[in-house]
This record gives C-alpha cells, sequence and structure tokens, in this order.
C-alpha cells in the first residue's frame, strides 16, 4: 500500500526561513512534526541562519499514513531538505530533536555537514512496554501515546499523534541500532542537549552519544527541568543560548 495523499494537519507544514548562507536543518522528532522546531528556528532565523524544518514522510497527516513508512522514508525526507538546503547555503548544521537527533548524526556521517547538534536523541528508550511489543503487535496496530503535562506554549507548537503505529515504532528500533553503529564515524563539532529528569528517553543516552563518536569537539549539556520536548519545554532559553554558544565557538 502507498502512501496515502492525505491533508496536514494545522500547525504540522514544513517551514522555511530565508536568511544567509549558513543554513540550519531542523529534523523533528518521532510522532512529532516541524512545530516542535518552530521556536528554535524563528530564534536561529533572528540570528541570520537560513533556516529549514521538513516534514517527515509519514508525520503530520495521520498515524495511518505514518505506519506505511519505515526510517529510510524518514531519512529520506531529511535527505530531500538537506539538498535543498545545500543548493542555498555553504555551510549546513543539523539540528534534531529525540529521533530527528539521530537522522541528524545520521546525515552527519554520509554529507557533507560541517556542525550537528543532538537534543534528547534516543540510545535508550524508557519504555518498559517496549519488551512487550512483538507481542503486542500481534494483537494491534497502534497504541495510545502517553501525554505529559504540557505548559500552553508547548501544547500550543507540540502538533503529534496520539496513536503510536507499532511498525513505525519497530523501525525506530532499527534506526537506533543503526545508528548506534555509526557514532564511530561522526568526526564533525557535536552539541548533545539532555534532560536528567525527562520520561522517555534514558538520560545515559546523551553519555552514550558522547563517548562513541569519533570527533574531539563534543560538549554535553544537562538539563535539570525539562521533559523531552526541550525545544518547547521551561528551559528552552537556556537550549537556545546553548546552541548560539556552540555556533559561536565552532566558527
Amino acid at each position: 500500500m502507498g502512501l496515502s495523499l492525505l491533508k496536514i494537519l494545522p500547525g504540522a507544514e514544513p517551514f522555511l526561513l530565508p536568511g544567509s548562507r549558513k543554513g540550519a536543518l531542523l529534523i523533528h522528532g518521532f510522532t512529532g512534526s516541524p512545530s516542535e522546531m518552530r521556536l528554535l528556528g524563528e530564534h536561529l532565523h533572528r540570528e541570520n541562519y537560513t533556516v529549514l524544518a521538513p516534514r517527515l514522510a509519514g508525520h503530520g497527516t495521520t498515524p495511518e499514513d505514518m505506519a506505511c513508512t519505515s526510517w529510510r522514508h524518514w531519512y529520506g525526507s531529511v535527505l530531500d531538505a538537506y539538498h535543498l538546503l545545500a543548493a542555498q547555503c555553504d555551510e549546513i548544521v543539523a539540528i534534531g530533536l529525540s529521533m530527528g537527533g539521530l537522522l541528524a548524526l545520521e546525515l552527519a556521517v554520509n554529507e557533507s555537514v560541517q556542525k550537528v547538534i543532538s537534543l534528547s536523541a534516543p540510545i535508550y528508550i524508557a519504555e518498559k512496554r517496549l519488551q512487550w511489543l512483538p507481542v503486542a503487535s500481534l494483537f494491534a496496530d497502534f497504541v495510545p501515546r502517553r501525554r505529559k503535562p504540557m505548559s500552553d506554549v508547548a501544547a500550543c507548537y507540540s502538533v503529534c499523534y496520539q496513536r503510536t503505529p507499532l511498525k513505525s515504532l519497530k523501525s525506530l528500533l532499527k534506526l537506533i541500532g543503526h545508528v548506534r553503529g555509526e557514532l564511530d564515524k561522526v568526526s564533525q563539532p557535536l552539541l548533545i542537549i539532555q534532560s536528567r529528569v525527562e520520561k522517555t528517553v534514558v538520560p545515559k543516552s546523551a553519555q552514550f552519544i558522547y563517548d562513541h563518536v569519533l570527533g574531539e569537539q563534543k560538549k554535553l549539556v544537562w538539563l535539570k527541568k525539562s521533559g523531552h520536548i526541550v525545544t518547547l519545554d521551561m528551559e528552552r532559553e537556556t537550549v537556545f543560548k546553548e546552541i548560539d554558544q556552540f555556533l559561536t565557538e565552532t566558527d
């Protein structure tokens, strides 16, 4: 079955903010949409970056649409966006949230990306039910998504699915395994930001990425109060400042 032609959810549209010859590719997370990268994108645009935030295949429409995709489709969306941005910019920083962080790292292995920023990227997922995934997928195609309380600002910009396709979850696990084996090929300057108290990704994921990348120019920043979507949560201004500092220091 091919991907259906469905209407994009309001707020889930990709966005392009033209600026200088420095480009920022913003990659959203699993079951999410470009909206969760919007505030960061506007911040970087004020710093004169050309910002492009693609909508990954199967996202921002319906969970049924996403169930027809795999991580290679999602990475294909990133590749398309990268080539569009590379045609306009002399250098590119890839910035990914959650699964988007994994896709940013994968892009850094394969393409000419100058800098990488990984936000809440999973190597270990804090979901005990994953052990039952092979059995659960025999009886159901989707599971309800557990939602944490969010601030008004975060809720406004968090356009995402309320159900998770189990086929897509299996593919996410394959992506984690693939990127885990590729970390020693990532040589670009790397900023990793991770909350110590979030409940979606096990925080030690950030330390694992830090310890296994090839490059020596790397920094790990720990947050103390945020949930998983650090681009929207209460410490987002700290996240933006750390990103600004990293981009300046690695010029």
